[in-house]
C-alpha cells in the first residue's frame, strides 16, 4: 500500500519542509531549516548533515528515509546521503584552540562525586557516536586519568622541544598532569602555579583536530576553575552531583560560578543516583532521590542523566579500561552513550556556529 501524498520536491526548501516531519528528541522543531544542513548536488544527490555526533539519531534517520520511500512518501529513486559533520561553535571574546573544535568541561563542586569516571565514559560515549575526541586531565591534585586508561608508565613525545604529543588509549587522545609528574610526588602548586600550568598543558598539547576536547576539571569553585573558564575557549560545562543533600548544595555553587563566566550550563549529571544489587538486580535510591531533579528545575537546567552506583563500572575502571570501552554493548555504557548524545545536542542547539577557517599546520 503506497502513501496517499508523495513527496515532490521542487526545491531544497520543499525537502526541508518534509524532512521536519521526522522528529526526535535530539533536535530541535524545524530542525531541517538551519542553514547547510540540507544541500543537492548536480546530479540530485540530496545530503543531509547532522551538526553534532549523533551515530544513532543517523542511523534512526535513514530508517525513517527508507520507510518513507517504501510507503511511496517520497519517490524511491531519490539518492540521499546522512552523514556526521560535528560544527565548530563559537564562544565569545575567544579565540579557538588549536585543533579543538568544541571544549566541554566536566565539574563539580566538590570531590567524591565519581567526576572523572563520569569525564571519561562521557568521551568514550561521544567517541561511540562517531566523534573524534580527547581527554584532559586538569584534576591537578589528584590525577586519575592515566590509572583509568591504564596509561600510567606512559609520557608524552615531544618530537619539535615544544609541543606534546597527547597519549592514545581506547580511541582517545590524552593528556594528564599524571603523565608528567611522578604518581608518588605530591603536587603543591598555588592556585596562580596551577593554572598557568594548566593552561601551558592545554595549549602545548597537539591535539588532533578533535571535535571535542573533554577537560576533567578539579573539584571546587576556586581560582583555578575560575581562571581556567575565563582563559580557555569553554563551549559548554556539565556539572556533575550526588542525590545527597550537601552535594547538591556545592552543584548549585558550580551552576552560579560557570553563569558568572558566561559559560554555558549544558545540564546536571546525577551520579549514584540509585544503587544495583549484582545479586538480583534490585534498585535502591540509597542516597536519596529527586534532589537533582528539583534543582534542575529551579535553575532551569535540565537533568541529562542518572547514572547507577554500579560495581562493573568500578571494576572496569580499576582495570584500566572504562566500561563504555570494555563493554559497550552493556546496559552500563548506554546509559553513558545516551549522555554523550545529550550532551553533543545540547552544545550544538544552544551554541553559535563559528565561521569556518582554514588553519594551516605543520609539525
Amino acid at each position: 500500500m503506497t502513501n496517499d501524498v508523495t513527496h515532490r520536491f521542487q526545491s531544497v526548501g520543499d525537502i526541508c519542509q518534509w524532512l521536519n516531519l521526522f522528529e526526535h528528541p535530539l533536535l530541535n522543531p524545524e530542525w531541517a531549516d538551519v542553514p547547510n544542513l540540507v544541500s543537492v548536488s548536480a546530479d540530485g544527490l540530496i545530503s543531509i548533515t547532522i551538526p553534532f555526533a549523533a551515530a544513532e539519531l543517523i542511523n534512526e534517520l535513514e530508517d525513517w528515509i527508507s520507510s518513507q520511500q517504501s510507503s511511496g512518501a517520497v519517490a524511491a529513486n531519490a539518492a540521499f546521503n546522512v552523514r556526521c559533520k560535528v560544527a565548530t561553535l563559537a564562544v565569545e571574546n575567544k579565540q579557538p584552540l588549536r585543533g579543538v573544535k568544541n571544549i566541554i568541561v566536566v565539574s563539580s563542586a566538590k570531590g567524591g562525586v565519581g567526576k572523572s569516571t563520569t569525564s571519561v565514559n562521557l568521551a568514550l560515549g561521544l567517541q561511540q557516536q562517531g566523534a573524534k575526541v580527547g581527554l584532559l586531565d586538569a584534576d591537578i591534585y589528584g590525577p586519575s586519568v592515566p590509572m583509568m586508561l591504564g596509561t600510567m608508565n606512559q609520557k608524552p613525545q615531544s618530537p619539535d622541544g615544544k609541543m606534546m604529543m597527547p597519549i592514545e588509549s581506547c580511541g582517545l587522545y590524552t593528556n594528564s598532569v599524571g603523565y608528567l609528574v611522578p604518581a608518588e610526588s605530591a603536587t603543591i602548586w598555588r592556585g596562580p602555579m596551577a593554572s598557568k600550568a594548566l593552561a601551558q598543558i592545554i595549549s602545548e598539547t597537539w591535539w588532533p583536530d578533535l571535535d571535542y576536547l573533554v577537560i576533567d576539571m578539579p573539584p571546587g569553585t576556586g581560582d583555578i576553575q575560575l581562571t581556567l573558564s575565563q582563559q580557555i575557549p569553554v563551549t559548554g560545562a556539565l556539572v556533575v552531583t550526588t542525590p545527597q543533600d550537601l552535594a547538591l548544595a556545592d552543584a548549585i555553587k558550580g551552576i552560579s560560578m560557570f553563569n558568572k563566566v558566561d559559560v554555558p550550563v549544558l545540564g546536571i549529571v546525577e551520579n549514584m543516583s540509585y544503587h544495583i544489587c549484582s545479586n538480583c538486580g534490585h534498585h535502591e535510591n540509597i542516597f536519596g532521590t529527586g534532589g537533582a531533579a528539583k534543582m534542575a528545575q529551579e535553575y532551569s537546567v535540565p537533568l541529562l542523566a542518572q547514572l547507577p552506583l554500579d560495581i562493573k563500572v568500578r571494576q572496569d575502571i580499576d582495570n584500566g579500561k572504562p566500561t563504555v570501552a570494555a563493554s559497550p554493548n552493556s546496559e552500563q555504557a548506554a546509559a553513558y552513550i545516551d549522555l554523550a548524545a545529550s550532551v553533543a545536542s545540547r552544545l550544538y542547539w544552544q551554541g553559535k556556529t563559528a565561521v569556518e577557517q582554514i588553519t594551516i599546520r605543520t609539525m
